[in-house]
C-alpha cells in the first residue's frame, strides 16, 4: 500500500494537531465552568451534545485497527491556533447517532461493528458504476496523509491527521457525465449493529439511513477528502470504519460516516440533519462566523488541546474554517446567510 504526502494546503506542523488525552476531560472542565445542566435548555435530545465539550470518560476502543505506514509530515505553517488533538480524543468524543446520542456512546457501542466484508457502491450518473469491498477501499488508490481542522456545528473543534484520498480521484475512476450536478451518500443501515438506528427516539430522531449531500463543484475540489484512517491506522467504528468523508471547510456534520453509497445526481439530494431541522442546519453547512446557529453563537470555537480547562482555548472562528482562500469561488454570486 503506497501512501504519499500532498502538503499544498496542509497549513499544521506535526506539534499542532490536539493531543489524544484532552478530548476525554470536557464533562469535568464544563462543570468548572458554570455549565450544569445547561442540556436542559436544549430542545431536542438530538442537540444534547452542545454543551457536552469536555469527557471525563477514558474508555479504550476495543476495535483492531491495521497500521497503514506513512511519511510523517512535519513542515507546516501555522493556520490556526492549538495543537494537534491527541488520538485518544479523538477516537472517544464523537458524534455518531446510530451508536447513541451521548459524546461516549459511539466507543462504547461500536467496537463490534463488521466492516469487512464491505461493499460501497458508486452509481448514478456515471459511465462506470463500481462495486468496491474493502480491500479496493484501502488499496485501489495511493494513500496520502492530510492534516486539517475540524469544525463542529456545536462550537468545538480538533486538528486531525487523516489518511485517505481526495473524493476527485474515486470519482474519475467511475466517469462522471456531464449532467451530474450533486454527489449523494448514504451511511451503512443496520440496526443490528446500530443500535441508534433501532428506532428515532435512540437516534436522536433521525430518519435512518443518515444521507448527506455536496454540490458536484464541492466534490471535485481537491481538499474533499474521503478518509480511510487516522493517526497512521485505519478509522475506528466510531470514527466511520472503513470509510468517511471529510469536508474540512463545513460543520462536521456533512462529513458522513461508515458510507456505503455514492450517487452522482443530477438534482440536490437529502441531507439528514438539513431534513430533521432545516432552520437549523442548511445545506450547504459551510463554517460562517457571521451566521449563529438559532441557539448559540458561530463567531468562536472551543479548540481542543492537551493540559486541561486553560489550555482549551477558545479562539475565533474562521471563515470556512480556515480554507477559503481555496474554496470560497465555489460559492460566487450565492447568499450565504440564506444558504447557510
Amino acid at each position: 500500500m503506497k501512501i504519499i504526502n500532498k502538503a499544498a494546503w496542509n497549513k499544521f506542523k506535526d506539534c499542532d494537531v490536539t493531543p489524544e488525552e484532552v478530548y476525554h476531560d470536557r464533562r469535568r472542565i464544563l462543570k468548572q465552568m458554570g455549565f450544569i445542566g445547561a442540556g436542559a435548555l436544549l430542545s431536542s435530545q438530538a442537540n444534547a451534545g452542545v454543551f457536552d465539550l469536555f469527557s471525563s470518560d477514558e474508555e479504550k476502543a476495543a476495535f483492531a485497527r491495521i497500521a497503514l505506514p506513512h511519511s510523517k509530515q512535519t513542515e507546516y505553517d501555522h493556520l490556526l491556533y492549538g495543537e494537534l488533538t491527541p488520538e485518544n480524543k479523538v477516537i472517544s468524543h464523537n458524534n455518531f447517532y446510530e451508536f447513541g446520542t451521548s459524546k461516549t456512546d459511539p466507543v462504547q457501542n461500536s467496537q463490534a461493528l463488521k466492516v469487512n466484508p464491505w461493499q460501497l457502491v458508486i452509481e448514478g450518473e456515471v459511465d462506470k458504476p463500481l462495486t468496491l469491498d474493502y480491500d479496493d477501499i484501502l488499496k485501489m488508490l495511493p494513500l496520502e496523509e492530510r492534516i486539517y481542522n475540524f469544525r463542529c456545528v456545536e462550537a468545538w473543534s480538533m486538528v486531525i491527521p487523516w489518511l485517505g484520498f481526495s473524493l476527485a480521484s474515486l470519482l474519475k475512476k467511475a466517469g462522471v457525465k456531464s449532467n451530474a450536478t450533486h454527489v449523494a451518500f448514504e451511511t451503512l443501515y443496520d440496526p443490528d449493529q446500530m443500535p441508534g438506528q433501532r428506532n428515532r427516539y435512540s437516534g436522536g430522531g433521525i430518519n435512518y439511513p443518515y444521507v448527506e449531500g455536496l454540490t458536484i463543484a464541492e466534490a471535485m475540489t481537491d481538499l474533499t477528502f474521503m478518509s480511510v484512517g487516522l493517526y497512521g491506522k485505519t478509522l475506528p467504528p466510531q470514527n466511520g470504519a472503513p470509510i468517511r468523508l471529510v469536508v474540512p471547510w463545513k460543520y462536521g456534520f456533512k462529513s458522513i460516516k461508515s458510507i456505503v453509497r455514492i450517487r452522482v445526481t443530477d438534482r440536490q439530494p437529502k441531507s439528514s440533519w438539513n431534513e430533521l431541522a432545516p432552520s437549523e442546519y442548511g445545506f450547504y453547512a459551510n463554517v460562517n462566523p457571521a451566521v449563529d446557529h438559532p441557539r448559540w453563537s458561530q463567531a468562536s470555537e472551543r479548540r481542543i488541546a492537551e493540559g486541561g480547562l486553560f489550555s482549551a482555548k477558545r479562539i475565533p472562528t474562521l471563515p470556512f474554517n480556515g480554507y477559503e482562500e481555496s474554496v470560497a469561488g465555489l460559492y460566487q454570486g450565492l447568499n450565504l446567510k440564506r444558504n447557510f
